[in-house]
């Protein structure tokens, strides 16, 4: 009996020892209490007091610190993409360790050089010792070597490089730091207003914090302004020197309609994950943070994704019918005009080229524009609409992009700044097609309630 009072005595929470701990971990004092109780009972109650309590408060606080971690690490968010709406969130706006989501900043970067012009996808991006020398995961370069532009996507997408990376950010910029300054402006350019970048890899460094809202958006900027690289990111897998790596992302395989994006972990942040998701003309985008394994975050997300996938309306995306129509329209419809339910056939005319009518819907450079008859075979472009704002044109080409993705589904939309009087717009258009592949495009807008126009330009003419 004199020996369950001292156990009572110890484990009182009136006892300094238990005066400093969290309330949060009342259920696991409990849980010990219980179960030292009952080995006082039986007679195991051996040792010191000291001892005893050092024990007791170690049991405590570890569990305690356990689970405080494992929260701390843990965000989510699921977004619809053409409305940007948040279907579902989790500590969204706290800030994180991206890990390895950082490399997608980094081929964002890379990106936006090779449309500039400043790059190719043959450039060589060569090796220096400091790039060499970082810790896994890596291709092991050596100092001197290179590797191309294209190859250096390949093993950021699948094997998420780390060297690779840095090799990056020093041809791009000079030094890896002055690369780091780049990501983070871009990264406030872009509406990721709480994301601070220190390297191009993701690897460990305390002051580099994200948020799962801030890695929605830059997954959404990356399909909008390169719908023309984002096809690397459902690579499954890439070569090297002889070796074969798988992409990180399992959800390519395991889940249906997924076509990217990138994985991430380091110890301080979990497993990570980016993931965009198409299905039934629905595009969803999800970001988890802190997973405890990468099979139980890929489970989570997958689980969230099934959640709003049965929440969110499916949008019936309409096609363009077999039979091509004969004529296009040469000019849109004006401001608040209904738009026809479907695209005419046999009854549109073509309206003459000397009088073009005047709309408000956008100011077309119709001189400039290829005659087919002077020119044997003229680029075709779908013509979609002009904004007062950049981003509603980028909505606006993503919404045509899904009305028409037989045609436009790896187009990347032009958005060329034009006025009409002293204000300027974004004008939207879709360059480089055939004049089939233009006809087809036009069907599908049209009959999914879309403005559009087909256009035989010049190359000197295309905006």
């Amino acid at each position: 009996m004199a020996r369950s009072n001292v156990a009572k005595t110890l484990l009182s929470k009136q006892h300094p020892s238990f005066r400093s701990l969290n309330r949060r971990g009342d259920e696991c004092l409990f849980l010990i209490k219980s179960s030292l109780l009952a080995l006082s009972r039986l007679g195991f109650f051996r040792l010191g007091k000291s001892l005893l309590t050092m024990m007791i408060i170690f049991m405590v606080g570890f569990g305690l610190l356990a689970t405080q971690a494992k929260a701390s690490k843990y965000a989510s968010i699921v977004i619809e993409e053409a409305t940007g709406k948040v279907l579902f969130s989790r500590n969204a706006d706290n800030l994180r360790y991206p890990a390895s989501l950082t490399k997608i900043m980094t081929l964002y970067l890379l990106f936006e050089d090779i449309e500039a012009g400043r790059m190719t996808l043959k450039s060589r991006i060569p090796v220096s010792k400091t790039a060499a020398g970082r810790s896994p995961s890596k291709l092991y370069l050596k100092p001197g070597q290179s590797i191309s532009a294209e190859q250096a996507i390949y093993a950021l997408v699948t094997k998420s490089a780390n060297d690779v990376a840095t090799a990056i950010a020093e041809k791009l910029s000079g030094t890896e730091r002055k690369f780091a300054k780049r990501m983070t402006r871009k990264a406030k350019a872009l509406g990721m207003r709480h994301t601070v970048f220190k390297n191009a890899s993701g690897l460990p460094n305390r002051r580099q914090k994200s948020t799962a809202r801030d890695m929605a958006v830059l997954a959404v900027a990356m399909r909008r302004d390169f719908p023309q690289f984002y096809r690397y990111f459902s690579t499954q897998s890439f070569n090297w020197k002889g070796r074969k790596y798988g992409n990180h992302n399992n959800l390519l395989a395991k889940y249906s309609g997924t076509d990217g994006i990138k994985t991430g972990y380091i110890n301080a942040s979990g497993f990570n994950l980016v993931a965009t998701v198409e299905r039934n003309g629905v595009r969803l985008i999800g970001v988890v943070f802190g997973g405890k394994t990468s099979r139980s975050r890929d489970r989570h997300m997958m689980q969230i994704l099934d959640n709003q996938f049965k929440r969110v309306k499916t949008i019936a995306v309409r096609r363009a019918v077999l039979a091509m129509p004969t004529t296009l329209p040469v000019a849109p419809p004006e401001r608040g005009d209904k738009l026809p339910e479907s695209l005419p056939v046999n009854k549109t005319k073509i309206r003459p080229a000397t009088a073009p009518k005047k709309t408000e819907f956008i100011q077309l450079d119709i001189a400039s524009a290829a005659d087919p008859a002077s020119d044997e075979n003229p680029s075709w472009s779908v013509q979609i609409g002009n904004f007062a704002q950049r981003v509603n044109a980028h909505r606006a080409a993503i919404v045509a992009r899904r009305a028409a993705d037989d045609v436009l589904g790896m187009t990347p939309a032009n958005l060329h700044l034009v006025t009409r009087g002293a204000i300027p717009l974004w004008r939207v258009r879709f360059n480089d097609l055939e004049e089939d592949q233009a006809r087809a495009a036009c069907a599908a807008l049209f009959a999914a309630g879309r403005p559009c126009i087909a256009i035989a330009v010049s190359p000197t003419s295309r905006g």
